[in-house]
């Protein structure tokens, strides 16, 4: 007997037929080999071609045997009708839409007589006929917008495959890295390792807490480069030499970090420097990053950005904030040049005359006026200190404007609105007139050795000695003489 689908006949290449005048001798001899009848092999024999069908076959395709309403229908009689189930046998039918397509919805499901998509292979074959389905459909037919979606779905699954993120752990510690899995799906960030776009829709990436460093979950286990954070908190100082440039001859023409072979010409990949260290990396390594380099503006108070690689990005960025820079050490003549670190070196000064009142002030305390300068707690410990970001904020303007209105808030508080800390001021003792006085007064000048407040213009009128340093004096050599006989009789 013939087989027909949709009206048409097909015969696969390489197998024996079935004719209509009984079984061929391929067909007894397997018959005979199970137990069965001719008749039986037959019919059990086209019900599983009929599974079995290629639903990407034209010939088979339900488009293809379309008829239109002026034809007229077949003759019955001209079609052998495929005989009927037994009770309990499974009838396999495919849909219209099943079978132009060749695919379910879940891709991974088997129900017998769909293609079965399980593995690698077998989704990258899918995906190919899907292709040639697409170009055979008609354009902008519900039909082809339906198969493109399926496309999208097998190519969706098909990197699944390739990078499953089933199981991963949320926490991955290596090389002092710690990496936590992201869960952000329609972030775009490019893998620090393979120099690729990571897709947060159907892969797995991770970010160390430490470094920021992003990458596949995949290439965890090709990273080579300690975190930089480690290095930071063990190390935490700058290359203050302008490029200290050593050749590319002394890194035996090798990238500094990845040791790939490097080239001026390009050959076998393009060597590029790093401004901050001086030394030549791959393409892989340096993006060409723009960073302001601390040896420029400590030494020529410039902050152009330079190019820089990537471990030396990251470094100087979880270094901008560290206060590791003592200007009055590395270049004294810097406070010369830029009117506005003296400027800022004052308000410093003057914050850590403030600093005493504030500590001692159940009302400041309360208040937490010293969280002013969270951001720059340095700033209430020493005046030398300096970080990169202190000084582009010094360079943008923007420090001493805030610097400014945080004095004077702290100079209100003190002088006019708090009572305590209007007590401890000082009355000029040369002159005994005059406003009570404070340290941080631009008018006054302080004792180094008793810490007095003076007017500047008395205390170097009378610079001879200090009144309160006289009294101290005197009170320590009465303490210290040797007490009177008579008063120990």
């Amino acid at each position: 007997m013939s087989l027909r689908a949709g009206g048409g006949s097909s015969a696969r290449p390489g197998r024996t037929q079935c004719s209509g005048g009984g079984a061929t001798g391929y067909n007894v001899a397997a018959a005979a080999a199970v137990g069965w009848d001719a008749m039986e092999y037959d019919e059990k024999l086209a019900r599983f071609r009929q599974a079995h069908l290629n639903p990407f076959n034209k010939q088979l395709g339900p488009r293809q045997h379309e008829r239109q309403p002026s034809e007229e229908a077949p003759d019955a009689a001209s079609e052998e009708i495929l005989p009927e189930l037994p009770p309990g046998e499974p009838e396999f039918r495919c849909s219209e839409r099943v079978m132009d397509l060749g695919l379910s919805e879940d891709h991974f499901s088997r129900p017998v007589g769909l293609f079965l998509a399980s593995d690698v292979q077998q989704l990258q074959q899918a995906i190919e006929e899907c292709k040639q389905v697409i170009l055979e459909l008609p354009e902008q037919s519900e039909k082809q917008k339906d198969a493109v979606v399926r496309l999208i779905h097998l190519r969706l699954k098909l990197q699944e495959l390739k990078d499953p993120n089933e199981d991963e752990p949320n926490i991955r510690v290596l090389l002092e890295h710690r990496f936590y899995k992201e869960k952000s799906k329609s972030v775009k960030q490019t893998c620090d390792k393979c120099n690729t776009i990571i897709w947060g829709l159907i892969q797995t990436w991770y970010t160390c807490t430490g470094c920021y460093y992003r990458c596949h979950s995949k290439c965890l286990s090709l990273i080579s480069k300690p975190c930089v954070s480690s290095k930071v908190s063990h190390q935490a100082e700058y290359e203050l030499n302008i490029c200290p440039e050593t050749g590319l001859d002394s890194q035996d023409y090798r990238c500094a970090e990845c040791r790939v072979p490097i080239s001026l010409r390009g050959v076998p990949s393009e060597a590029r420097q790093c401004d901050y260290t001086g030394q030549y990396y791959c393409g892989h390594c340096h993006w060409n990053d723009l960073a302001v380099i601390p040896a420029r503006v400590v030494h020529n108070w410039d902050f152009e950005p330079r190019k820089v690689s990537r471990c030396s990005m990251r470094y100087l960025a979880l270094m901008v904030s560290r206060p590791v820079l003592r200007l009055r050490e590395i270049n004294p003549l810097l406070f010369n040049y830029v009117e506005e670190l003296v400027e800022i070196r004052k308000l410093r000064q003057d914050i850590l005359l403030m600093k005493p009142y504030f500590i001692t002030c159940k009302e400041a305390m309360e208040a937490r006026l010293l969280l002013q300068l969270q951001d720059r707690q340095h700033f209430v410990e020493n005046d030398e200190m300096y970080s990169i970001q202190d000084l582009l904020d010094v360079h943008m303007g923007r420090l001493g404007c805030s610097l400014t209105e945080i004095h004077t808030l702290f100079a209100k508080h003190i002088k006019l609105d708090c009572e305590r800390c209007q007590a401890k001021g000082f009355v000029c003792e040369l002159c005994r007139e005059g406003d009570v006085l404070f340290p941080f007064d631009s008018h006054t000048s302080v004792c180094a050795d008793c810490s007095a407040v003076f007017h500047r213009d008395c205390y170097y009128d009378n610079s001879t000695t200090c009144p309160k340093c006289a009294r101290l004096n005197l009170r320590k050599q009465s303490l210290f003489q040797d007490p009177d006989p008579d008063v120990d009789a």
